[in-house]
């Protein structure tokens, strides 16, 4: 019984081995930080996304971490650092930014485009942009995209609204149905799952289509992960916990996507703040 008991033992440590030694030879990291851009707040981006990382976890051996800011200035300048994050999901500019400036690597995105909408209430009589000129409106912080899509709306300078920052879109949305600011800008899929839950709002216009959020990666990890990165977010939508994961975050896959994607959407950054 008890050599019984040391065979099994011997085979168990020699099916574990190669498991183990896998992720030290795939990266120079000794663990994934998911850096993810703070559209919905901190704590709830910390929450939402938290079982992305525990799926990079499995299929990598890596351990995996949320990492986001309260605001966009806050995420920008910790980005910028590039001492913290080396995955990280988000916008078109800031992944186009990574791409030139820091060598970054673009592996998947989130399929498609995505706009930008100005909201305003349903019985709101502000039938144009124009009607809020002089008037407060809730967006992201610079440098966001949603700061930066407010900028291209109004690009006279004797014709501007008030922007009003929010740290996330629930205090945008708040602020517009208590009648704290005339509209909201902020991204498209979030007014309309807003819209579906009853409130009394309406879309007043939606911004040209950009490439929709990006995942890329810092250049410390090593080709071996990023490949096994790319290749575990691609196949989620096959995996019943990749699947799983994918409904909890809110998209129906990734795509397969490279820099070329995104190439010009920085020139915002250096357009809007001379980043």
């Amino acid at each position: 019984m008890k050599s019984c008991t040391c065979r099994f033992v011997l085979m168990a440590a020699a099916w574990f081995t190669p498991m183990l030694a896998a992720a030290p030879a795939l990266a120079a990291v000794s663990e994934l930080v998911l850096g993810v851009a703070p559209l919905v707040g901190e704590e709830e981006t910390r929450r939402q996304f938290a079982p992305l990382c525990t799926y990079l976890a499995r299929t990598t051996g890596l351990p995996c971490r949320v990492a986001t800011r309260p605001n966009f200035l806050s995420y920008w300048e910790t980005m910028r650092r590039g001492s913290e994050y080396n995955l990280i999901l988000d916008d078109a500019h800031f992944t186009d930014y990574r791409v030139r400036k820091m060598n970054y690597a673009v592996l998947v995105k989130i399929p498609d485009t995505v706009t930008y909408s100005l909201v305003v209430l349903r019985n709101s009589k502000i039938a144009s942009p124009f009607g809020l000129v002089g008037r407060r409106i809730a967006t992201y912080g610079i440098p966001s995209m949603g700061a930066a899509q407010l900028n291209s709306l109004f690009p006279q300078p004797s014709k501007q609204p008030i922007p009003v920052e929010v740290d996330d879109a629930r205090q945008a949305f708040a602020m517009l149905a208590d009648g704290s600011v005339a509209a909201a800008i902020l991204p498209t899929p979030l007014i309309r799952s807003e819209m579906l839950r009853g409130t009394g709002f309406r879309v007043l216009l939606s911004t040209v289509p950009i490439p929709h959020m990006g995942l890329s990666a810092a250049p410390e990890i090593a080709p071996a992960l990023r490949k096994a990165v790319r290749e575990a977010l691609l196949a989620a939508h096959k995996d019943p916990e990749g699947k799983q994961v994918l409904t909890q975050i809110g998209i129906p896959r990734f795509d397969p996507a490279n820099g070329t994607i995104y190439k010009g959407q920085a020139h915002i950054l250096q357009t809007y703040w001379g980043y």
